[in-house]
């Protein structure tokens, strides 16, 4: 039986599969596209032959563990990116087997191909003085002063994920007395948030700022010329105004919009916001990806540690029996009962 080609597989497997069925975000889309690129330009110099000539017998679980040594030697990637690529792949062999059923056995092949294990990746976040730091050195003038206090202000009140800040607009923003926003999360999912007043005296400046009132559609941040900030745009205004705390918060990795999402979710913990509060303010969709930041706050930890002094002597150690036990109007209470 002669095998389909390859390209009509891959954009049925990007428009349909993954945008239409599954209805992935963009960005999301585009490291399956990144990771399907990777995967047949190293196909095509395996085999020695080009893009075109590629067939289905030519994707193999044997080509993709060389795959996965050739991102790690050759390409030195690291172990989470690794195993990114390979959920990627793990996705696309299981809709090429729905699509050419003589492929089922290879892509079982290769759904056994495992993830490698790895450490956590450290959560870092921003104690309460540097992020009082952070908006004390913040520029008053300048042209996008204003926008840019109102963006990290924003962030910090929200915790938003910086896809969901660059793909904000002003319909998404309630500015009324009890001000809210709608943020655009993953999985096509929407949340909303409060803000603090503050926040709301901000965003409805930098909206005023402008020549003419905004439409519905008008991205909130905008560069100079009234394009949308990108995600990068943000990562790069982040890391400009946050470089006098590199080094003390960081000291391997710079300050970046995740970093004050993290710090957001460390001070409403402090806070006494309960977890599951916590979990619908960030979009998670698992309370075990919430539960981290409580192994993140030393001053909860101390707080805890106050709950329980040492014992003084050696003698010294914790009740053995209840408490109530020795509370003697109690037990007499309990024996006329």
């Amino acid at each position: 039986m002669t095998s389909p080609p390859i390209g009509p597989l891959i954009q049925a497997f990007v428009v349909d599969g993954l945008q239409t069925l599954k209805g992935l975000r963009p960005g999301s889309v585009h490291s399956y596209r990144d990771t399907l690129r990777l995967w047949l330009q190293f196909v095509a110099a395996d085999t020695g032959r080009r893009l075109t000539r590629l067939t289905c017998a030519d994707f193999t679980a044997d080509r993709v563990r060389r795959f996965l040594r050739h991102l790690e030697e050759a390409r030195g990637n690291a172990i989470r990116t690794r195993n990114q690529r390979l959920a990627c792949l793990h996705t696309f062999f299981a809709d090429l087997a729905g699509r050419v059923p003589e492929c089922l056995a290879e892509a079982e092949r290769v759904a056994a191909i495992p993830m490698k294990r790895v450490p956590p990746p450290a959560t870092r976040f921003l104690e309460r003085d540097e992020v009082q730091a952070l908006f004390a050195h913040l520029p008053t003038h300048g042209v996008h002063a204003r926008r840019d206090r109102a963006l990290l202000l924003f962030l910090y009140n929200t915790g938003a994920r910086v896809q969901e800040v660059a793909d904000l607009r002003v319909r998404d923003l309630d500015l009324a007395p009890v001000s809210r926003v709608r943020l655009h999360g993953k999985g096509d999912k929407w949340r909303t948030c409060p803000l603090w007043a503050e926040t709301a005296r901000q965003l409805q400046a930098v909206l005023a700022a402008r020549a003419a009132p905004p439409a519905s559609d008008a991205p909130v941040f905008t560069t100079r010329g009234g394009r949308a900030l990108t995600r990068f745009g943000i990562y790069k205004l982040v890391r400009r105004h946050a470089v006098h705390l590199d080094g003390a918060t960081a000291p391997s990795r710079r300050v970046s919009p995740h970093v004050i999402r993290h710090s957001t979710a460390v001070h409403l913990l402090e806070a006494g916001v309960e977890v599951n509060v916590i979990r619908g303010w960030l979009g998670h969709v698992s309370l075990e990806t919430t539960n981290r930041y409580a192994e993140l706050s030393l001053r909860a930890k101390e707080a805890a540690l106050q709950l329980c002094e040492p014992p003084t002597a050696s003698s010294a150690a914790f009740p053995r029996r209840p408490v109530w036990h020795s509370d003697e109007s109690l037990l007499a209470w309990l024996k006329t009962r």
